[in-house]
């Protein structure tokens, strides 16, 4: 499998087909995808055993990485989008009272995954 960015893009046959059932299962295959998408995801299932052409891997790739977002759960979302933002934030603030551990707040999975959280329970 080869990685591009911090999506795996996968290659084989096998890989392809997990992706799909997943897809199917979350229900986002037919949602997220068009007619075109789904066809060449299907086709490369039944043809190709190992993807070795650029052109259809960067296909692959960008229907794939269009698939996972669709999948991303809502907690995962925030703590990408919100919880890094907000820690940062908090980061910066504590270090300019002093506060030298607080360097590393913004890297922290767990940390920025209860900012996530709070934000997402915060009252309206």
């Amino acid at each position: 499998m080869k990685t591009t960015g911090q999506r795996r893009i996968p290659l084989s046959r096998n890989e392809i087909l997990r992706v799909k059932s997943r897809a199917l299962r979350k229900g986002v295959w037919y949602r997220v995808l068009n007619r075109v998408e789904r066809a060449c995801i299907d086709l490369v299932i039944k043809v190709v055993e190992r993807v070795r052409s650029r052109l259809l891997t960067k296909v692959l790739f960008s229907v794939v990485k269009k698939l996972d977002e669709a999948m991303e759960s809502q907690v995962r979302r925030l703590v990408r989008e919100i919880g890094g933002t907000i820690a940062s934030k908090l980061s910066l603030i504590a270090q300019n009272w002093g506060n030298k551990s607080a360097m590393g707040w913004a890297k922290d999975a767990s940390f920025l995954q209860y900012l996530a959280v709070s934000y997402l329970n915060k009252p309206a």
